[in-house]
């Protein structure tokens, strides 16, 4: 699993366990767990907002690195280049999608 994968999958639990602290912390009248909930569930949307930001921009460069890579193959007939450009620009399709 990458890191990107493991670190998207840590901010999801952060988020629920920090909603769920401070549904129950607002349940009991606890204010400290209703608090560090809430501030827990802000800081995992926060870095998952920040890792999706990250992935489009990854997938921008490989779209563009992909669209060069065609080109190039197809003036100098690398079809080798060529095709590893089309794979390039799926990759950065995807990235984008995420």
């Amino acid at each position: 699993m990458s890191n990107n994968a493991s670190d998207r999958i840590a901010n999801t639990v952060n988020s629920y366990v920090g909603g769920a602290k401070q549904a129950v912390g607002e349940a009991i009248g606890n204010t400290n767990l209703a608090a560090s909930g809430a501030e827990q569930r802000s800081q995992a949307e926060a870095r998952q907002a920040a890792a999706d930001a990250k992935t489009h921009a990854e997938g921008v460069g490989h779209t563009a690195q992909g669209k060069m890579q065609q080109t190039m193959g197809a003036m100098t007939g690398n079809r080798s280049m060529e095709a590893k450009g089309h794979a390039n620009e799926a990759q950065g399709d995807l990235e984008r999608k995420i």
